[in-house]
């Protein structure tokens, strides 16, 4: 498993993530908490390249604002 990062924000019915490094997971990879509870999927990757943010899809049911300051891993 991957960090991919901690969520900072939400917006569009997305979690923002931000990588600590330039090291970030493939496009649709799959993304989950501390817990391996599913959160969802990567759709995009954006920003700048030394520390991306990433754009997390979620899955059903998960509630984004209680995402905020989670730290999140790729599978």
């Amino acid at each position: 498993m991957k960090r991919v990062g901690e969520v900072v924000r939400t917006a569009q019915g997305l979690a923002v993530v931000r990588c600590p490094d330039d090291d970030h997971p493939d496009m649709g990879a799959a993304v989950v908490d501390q817990d391996l509870e599913s959160v969802g999927r990567v759709v995009d990757v954006f920003g700048p390249v030394d520390r991306p943010y990433v754009a997390v899809s979620p899955e059903q049911g998960v509630d984004l604002p209680l995402l905020l300051g989670t730290k999140l891993y790729a599978r």
